[in-house]
């Protein structure tokens, strides 16, 4: 970032946003409103407002270590350790999967079905199997008064910001988080009305194909499923019939 006369947020932005584009980001524009939004510590809807203000000399060093990280390939959600996921605020950090908008499906089919079966008289038992940041069970939980989540995962650095997660949106009283490979570490009587799950589905000779953001960033234990791809799922598939009561779902 050239010194100049004078910085303002407007100026800031417009530049920041033409460098990110050089450096290859998909929505640079974006990139640079959420970190300077970040190192100013304001909503990035406060920016719009403030374009003419001037930019001193700690902010612009703050956004101006985000930004060169950014342009070398770090997400910025791990940069600001935060991500929207279904109208929800999440931690993240790079112990966890990113949560994408696709992942959202999960939690859209899930609901449905829960509201469908028609469960009355006790809770409904959901497993998230691989919660990560825990962004699928919490959002089960918050949307379906009746159920009662077992999160699991086999890192525990991933359980602790889950643990975070649940806590912040206080639902510790109806998630229970879990340390195991998929669910091989659960009582042997666990029964459960739908398990969900966001498998590692990428196969290890893909890996070098990803975007950097996510190779070099991301935890490989949360993409990488195998040689071939679907090896954690071809283990979760079994374990599921085993442990879901009778009309039962399992939701990938």
């Amino acid at each position: 970032m050239p010194e100049a006369e004078s910085w303002t947020i407007g100026r800031l932005l417009t530049w920041t946003t033409d460098y990110l584009k050089r450096s290859g980001a998909e929505s640079p524009r974006l990139d640079a409103e959420l970190l300077l939004a970040h190192a100013r510590g304001c909503k990035r809807i406060d920016l719009y407002t403030a374009f003419e203000e001037a930019a001193g000399e700690p902010l612009r060093t703050a956004f101006r270590e985000l930004v060169k990280r950014r342009a070398d390939g770090m997400p910025v959600a791990y940069l600001v350790g935060r991500r929207e996921f279904y109208s929800l605020s999440f931690r993240v950090t790079p112990d966890v999967l990113i949560p994408r908008p696709e992942t959202e499906f999960v939690v859209v089919e899930t609901l449905d079905l829960i509201a469908r079966a028609g469960i009355t008289g006790r809770p409904v038992d959901v497993a998230d199997v691989g919660t990560g940041s825990g962004a699928i069970a919490v959002c089960l939980a918050k949307h379906a008064p009746a159920a009662r989540v077992t999160a699991i995962d086999i890192s525990p650095a991933a359980l602790k910001i889950a643990t975070q997660n649940v806590a912040d949106h206080a639902l510790a009283e109806r998630i229970t988080l879990v340390e195991s490979d998929l669910l091989t570490a659960l009582p042997p009587d666990a029964r459960f009305d739908f398990i969900v799950s966001n498998p590692p589905y990428i196969g290890q000779s893909e890996m070098p194909k990803l975007a950097r953001e996510v190779r070099d960033h991301e935890p490989h234990l949360a993409l990488v499923g195998g040689e071939v791809g679907v090896e954690v799922i071809q283990r979760l598939i079994p374990q599921a019939a085993e442990r879901l009561r009778p009309g039962g779902w399992l939701v990938l």
